[in-house]
């Protein structure tokens, strides 16, 4: 089990913060309180507090609080605290390479036993069984909420007058780059420099960032040939250089395409409804490209129950995921925000209704769930992923650090005691 420390360690919140962070309104006479902890804002916030009040105002018996926390890696810094400080929500999301750490801390309700959260109907590739390499074999910790993968935005205006289509392999997306570059005045190609395409790269080259037997290997080969070929990009510029970190890069990449400064991106598809809706010009999504195959990693976050908090909130937290993987509710999460519907039921009824020939754009990342490649289960994932990978694929682009040597001194970082 990680010692109790490592949550306190894990994040520098200050009383006031925190105090903030655990405090709750009155809930109606007669109701379970269900204390949410979420993270995110703009569209995707305003949807699921929608969906939030209509759990509530659709039956008496229970009453979810919602309490927006930042972004994830705000989020996941309050909860960690939240936990040792005994002051952690019933319920929560949590990005998916955190599952496994806190399901090896202990803290997490195990929910199979719930007679609301069995029969599901959820999507293979999304749940836990499938997002994680022997994920089934693990207690069920984890239900799929906001599921994603990374995909192309491509300026399709852009696309047409040059005759050119979405690349399909690496080489392509060079020479589409290329084409498509206007030097000082537009990119052909632009992504954050985040673990999570990275990752997606290294798999397209055949790599894995952890190998079957537990090592860190970061891909070993594929890792690097992943992040030269971003090195590569950028010192050609065909590749918008990375501004900013976290998910401000990400922002400075969706404002690069909205405004014409880059004719095509990787992104997520969390971002499909707020790009269409925003850009001047028509939006076309694409699969990712090849190189010794397509793969992809699935990303977003899982639905976690709080071991910790009393069984009346957690009974009641178990009908409000219910809820929320009913059709009514999957389908108006996704098509309002772009994320991939977590239920066969809800896919079957977008497609009897026609939505999909209606929206090409939002079959994309569901197509790309057949070349999904699971996580591994490893409670080491996220602090690699964070701590150690993150900032030197910054520094081997921003710096140009020489991409073998950074990744060798990261499988060195992983291997320290933590």
């Amino acid at each position: 089990m990680i010692p109790r420390r490592e949550f306190v360690r894990a994040s520098a919140l200050s009383a006031a913060s925190l105090v903030a962070a655990c405090a709750v309104d009155a809930v109606p006479k007669g109701r379970t309180r269900v204390s949410l902890w979420f993270s995110y804002g703009g569209t995707n916030r305003e949807v699921l507090e929608s969906l939030v009040r209509r759990f509530n105002e659709g039956q008496t018996r229970d009453y979810v609080q919602a309490v927006y926390q930042g972004d994830y890696f705000e989020g996941l810094a309050k909860l960690r605290t939240a936990i040792a400080a005994r002051c952690a929500p019933a319920l929560s999301h949590v990005v998916g390479e955190v599952v496994p750490y806190l399901a090896q801390a202990g803290v997490l309700e195990p929910l199979a036993d719930y007679s609301e959260l069995q029969g599901l109907d959820l999507i293979p590739e999304l749940d836990q069984a499938g997002s994680w390499v022997a994920g089934g074999a693990q207690p069920l910790l984890a239900l799929p909420f906001n599921r994603s993968t990374p995909i192309a935005y491509l300026n399709r205006a852009l696309f047409a007058q040059a005759g050119l289509s979405a690349p399909r392999t690496w080489r392509e997306l060079r020479a589409v780059a290329a084409e498509l570059t206007q030097p000082g005045t537009r990119f052909g190609f632009a992504c954050p420099i985040d673990w999570w395409f990275w990752v997606a790269l290294v798999e397209q080259a055949g790599g894995s960032v952890i190998a079957p037997d537990g090592r860190v290997s970061l891909g070993d080969g594929a890792g690097v040939e992943a992040l030269a070929l971003w090195q590569d990009l950028v010192r050609s510029g065909v590749m918008k250089p990375p501004p900013g970190r976290d998910y401000n890069a990400w922002e400075q990449c969706n404002q690069a395409f909205l405004t014409g400064r880059a004719a095509m991106i990787w992104s997520s598809t969390a971002f499909l409804k707020y790009l269409e809706a925003h850009a001047p010009f028509p939006v076309l999504a694409a699969p990712l490209p090849a190189q010794r195959k397509r793969a992809v990693p699935t990303g977003g976050t899982f639905w976690v129950v709080l071991r910790a908090a009393p069984s009346a909130e957690k009974a009641a937290a178990a009908r409000f995921l219910r809820f929320m993987c009913e059709p009514e509710q999957v389908i108006a999460w996704s098509t309002r925000t772009g994320y991939i519907p977590v239920t066969q039921g809800a896919v079957r009824e977008l497609q009897q209704r026609g939505y999909y020939s209606a929206h090409p754009n939002d079959a994309v990342a569901l197509e790309q769930l057949t070349v999904a490649e699971p996580w591994p289960w490893s409670s080491e994932l996220f602090r690699v992923s964070r701590e150690i990978v993150q900032p030197r694929l910054e520094s081997a682009i921003v710096e140009g650090r020489d991409v073998a040597q950074v990744l060798t001194e990261a499988r060195a970082l992983a291997l320290e005691p933590t």
